[in-house]
C-alpha cells in the first residue's frame, strides 16, 4: 500500500487543477487517470474559447490542457498513474485501482478529491424509438471520431439537443462538408451558451427549432431518416404534426451525467438535482476527507470555472490531510422561486466571502437574485438576462449568515 497526503481521482482539467493546488500547500499527491494521457475531454475539444477567464487569453482545449499537464508532469511531488481504473474508494480513504503497468494498486490517502467528470446520456437513456441502425452517436463520441480519429461520421445530419457539445459539433460537421439539417431542442430554451448558438448555428444558417423532439428513427443497416414533432404540455410530442427528415446521421446532445458510480453504496450524501455530492464551500462532501469538484459535482458550462472550483477542493484537501482545515457547524443552502439549484449546499459562518453558484429553471429577464439567511435578506443582485445554460453566481459576506441560507429570484 502506498501512502499520499492527497489522492485525486481523474486527470482532466479538474483533477490536474486540484493536484496542483494541493501541491502548493506542500502535500504529496497521487493523480489517477484511466486514459493513457492527462487532459480528459479537453484533448478532443480542438475549438477555441477556453481560458478566457482563467488565463486571460483564448486557447483551444488541447492548449488549455497542456498548460496544466506540463506543470503536473514537472512536479516531483505529484505521482501520476495513467491507465489506472479506480475500482473502489473506502470511507477511510483507501483507493484501489488497476493499472496494466503497476497491477493492483492500493493508495492510502489523507484526503481524496473526486474529479471523474461526466458522461453523456445515450439513445437508451432517452428511450429513442425505432430501429437501431448505424449512424446514431452521442455528440461527444462524434467529436472524438472526427477530431482525434479522423473520421467523418456522416454527411446529412440532425442533432437532437442544444447542449454545448451538440452546438459545437453542428459547426464542426459543417466545416467538414456535411449538411446539418436541423438542431431540435425539446425545451423552449437552449441548454447551451448564447455565444455557441450565435457562433455555431446562426453564423452558419443552421436552423434551431425549440419545443421539438425526435420521435423515431428509420433505417436498417444505416440511418435513413428521423421523424420530428413539436411537443406540448408535459413535453409530449404532437404526433399529428410529425415531420420526416431524411438523414444518415443523428447526434445526441441530450444531457450530461456526473460519473459518481464510485460513490454507490457510500455514505456520501447526493443531490437529486445535480446528481453530484452535497458539499460545503470547501467542496467537502458529507464524509470528512472526501472532496468533489468539476463536472462530477455539477455540470459546468466553462472549463475555467471547473479549474477554479478544483483549486478550492485541492487546497482544502491538502489542509484536511495536514490537520489544518477548520471544522464546525454548517448552514444549509437551498434554492427557491426560479432557482433550480444552488451550490455549495452547505456553508460555514465566519469571516470572508463565499461565492454561491446557481442555475435558474428557465430564461428570466430583469429579475433580481435575492439571498436570505435566517429569514432576512442579506444580498440582492439585479440581472439583465439569466438562462439555464449559463451558470450564475453571487458573492456573500459570511459574517452576515444568521441561519440557513436561501437563493431565489424575484421581479
Amino acid at each position: 500500500m502506498e501512502r499520499f497526503d492527497v489522492a485525486v481521482i481523474g486527470g482532466g482539467p479538474a483533477g490536474m487543477a486540484a493536484a496542483l493546488a494541493a501541491r502548493e500547500k506542500g502535500a504529496t499527491v497521487a493523480l489517477l487517470e484511466r486514459d493513457d494521457r492527462l487532459g480528459g475531454i479537453l484533448n478532443q475539444c480542438i475549438h477555441n474559447g477556453f481560458g478566457l477567464h482563467y488565463f486571460g487569453e483564448e486557447l483551444t482545449g488541447p492548449e488549455y490542457a497542456k498548460r496544466f499537464r506540463d506543470k503536473v508532469l514537472a512536479d516531483a511531488g505529484i505521482t501520476v498513474f495513467l491507465e489506472a481504473m479506480v475500482l473502489s474508494l473506502t470511507e477511510d480513504r483507501v483507493v484501489t485501482a488497476l493499472s496494466p503497468t503497476k497491477g493492483l494498486v492500493e493508495i492510502e490517502a489523507g484526503a481524496v478529491v473526486l474529479a471523474m467528470g461526466c458522461r453523456e446520456r445515450s439513445a437508451g437513456a432517452i428511450a429513442l424509438a425505432g430501429t437501431r441502425p448505424a449512424g446514431i452517436y452521442t455528440a461527444g463520441m462524434a467529436q472524438r471520431l472526427c477530431n482525434v480519429e479522423g473520421y467523418l461520421v456522416g454527411k446529412e445530419v440532425v442533432i437532437l439537443g442544444s447542449g454545448d457539445i451538440g452546438l459545437i459539433m453542428a459547426r464542426r460537421m459543417t466545416s467538414e462538408g456535411a449538411k446539418v439539417k436541423l438542431v431540435a431542442e425539446i425545451m423552449p430554451f437552449s441548454s447551451g451558451l448564447k455565444r455557441n448558438i450565435v457562433q455555431c448555428l446562426n453564423d452558419y444558417d443552421i436552423p434551431l427549432r425549440y419545443s421539438t423532439t425526435v420521435t423515431r428513427v428509420t433505417g436498417k443497416n444505416r440511418l435513413t431518416g428521423v421523424y420530428v414533432a413539436p411537443v406540448g404540455e408535459g413535453l409530449r410530442p404532437d404526433l399529428s404534426r410529425e415531420e420526416y427528415i431524411p438523414c444518415d446521421t443523428l447526434l445526441l446532445s441530450v444531457g450530461l451525467i456526473p460519473e459518481n458510480d464510485l460513490l454507490t453504496g457510500s455514505r456520501v450524501e447526493m443531490s437529486r438535482v445535480t446528481s453530484g455530492a452535497v458539499v460545503d464551500e470547501y467542496r467537502q462532501t458529507s464524509v470528512p476527507g472526501i472532496f468533489s469538484a468539476g463536472n462530477v459535482l455539477h455540470v459546468h458550462d466553462l472549463v475555467d470555472n471547473v479549474s477554479e472550483e478544483a483549486r478550492i477542493a485541492g487546497a482544502a484537501a491538502a489542509d484536511y490531510a495536514q490537520g489544518a482545515l477548520s471544522a464546525g457547524e454548517t448552514l444549509s443552502v437551498t434554492a427557491a422561486d426560479g432557482v433550480r439549484y444552488a451550490l455549495p449546499q452547505r456553508v460555514h459562518a465566519g469571516e470572508g466571502t463565499v461565492r454561491l453558484y446557481f442555475r435558474v429553471d428557465k430564461v428570466y429577464r430583469g429579475r433580481t437574485v435575492v439571498v436570505t439567511s435566517g429569514g432576512e435578506v442579506i444580498k440582492r443582485k439585479k440581472t439583465l438576462v439569466m438562462a439555464p445554460g449559463e451558470m450564475q453566481y453571487i458573492e456573500v459576506d459570511r459574517a452576515l449568515f444568521k441561519g440557513d441560507v436561501s437563493v431565489r429570484t424575484e421581479e
